[in-house]
């Protein structure tokens, strides 16, 4: 099939057209990129200076923070810039990119969470450092990359095959699939099941893991102390906070091709990664006494 484009560039709505709500969104998006920028990088440069900090689990904290700082970074400047712009425009080569980009990213770092999981640290504490060998973290996260890379790839191989013929209006803050399929002058049903089988089917996948693995983690925590299942409950409850971040993935990318209002505030909550670096490290004793070293220092 022939890709026929009489569009060469789309026009983004953003969040809102109300002018005085867009310089409050802009302040707002600002403030929380900001934060989530500081956040993630202070958590990469704690990892990398700190020695006691050399366990698997923070060199995969490590690897997420640098990802959601990054997947952060391929949307948030774009859309506050928007917000204070008459030209809201993105060529289509660039809505491609950003396409790309953001799925890549994002795929990455979804991914990262399974590898952030605790499963082998609390049920195997006597092998944990065994079984997850320098040699086994590093073929993880070529793993991650990889698994990012062909979810990413799949989606622009078959997004350029698609023709736009106008019109170019994307009523949404950035490029994403079903935005741009609802302006497809062709019919989108095939592409819009590729699309629940490639990212639908990863959030739910991912979701059901990290679920089953803190059930998991819980069951095997009954012989444990009241201490030790109050600390487990501790790290499990935070985390289930991330969980709670698949829900909007999910929303966005396991339905028919179809573009609803709430998608710009379900993409929002996937955007800003801001509490990452407090629900896994900041929170974590091991982190905070990091910290206090390297400030002695």
């Amino acid at each position: 099939m022939g890709c026929r484009n009489n569009v060469t560039e789309f026009i983004l709505l953003g969040l809102t057209k109300n002018p005085d709500l867009r310089q409050i969104f802009s302040a707002v998006f600002l403030i929380m990129y900001v934060a989530t920028m500081l956040g993630n990088l202070l958590i990469v440069v704690i990892m990398t200076a700190s020695r006691s900090l050399r366990s698997p689990i923070y060199f995969f904290l490590t690897s997420l923070s640098l990802m959601d700082a990054i997947f952060s970074s391929v949307i948030t400047p774009k859309m506050i810039v928007n917000s204070l712009s008459e030209s809201t425009t993105i060529s289509l080569q660039g809505c491609m990119t950003q396409l790309f980009a953001e799925h890549f990213f994002g795929g990455v770092s979804i991914i990262l969470t399974i590898m952030a999981d605790r499963y082998v640290a609390i049920c195997k504490p006597l092998h944990y450092m065994t079984i997850m060998s320098p040699r086994v973290c590093c073929l993880l996260l070529g793993g991650t990359w990889v698994g990012g890379f062909l979810h990413a790839m799949t989606q622009l191989l078959f997004m350029y095959q698609i023709p736009f013929c106008g019109p170019n209006v994307i009523d949404h803050f950035m490029c994403d699939l079903f935005p741009l399929l609802t302006l497809a002058c062709m019919d989108t049903h095939i592409l819009g099941l590729l699309v629940i089988l490639n990212s639908g089917v990863m959030c739910v996948t991912i979701f059901l893991i990290l679920i089953v693995s803190y059930m998991v983690i819980l069951c095997s925590l009954k012989s444990c102390s009241s201490e030790g299942w109050c600390k487990a409950l501790s790290t499990c409850g935070s985390h289930l906070t991330v969980i709670v971040f698949f829900v909007p993935c999910i929303f966005l990318y396991v339905r028919p091709v179809a573009t609803y209002p709430i998608d710009k505030a379900m993409a929002v909550s996937d955007i800003t990664p801001i509490l990452n670096p407090f629900i896994y490290t900041l929170r974590n004793a091991e982190v905070k006494n990091a910290v206090k070293k390297l400030w002695m220092q």
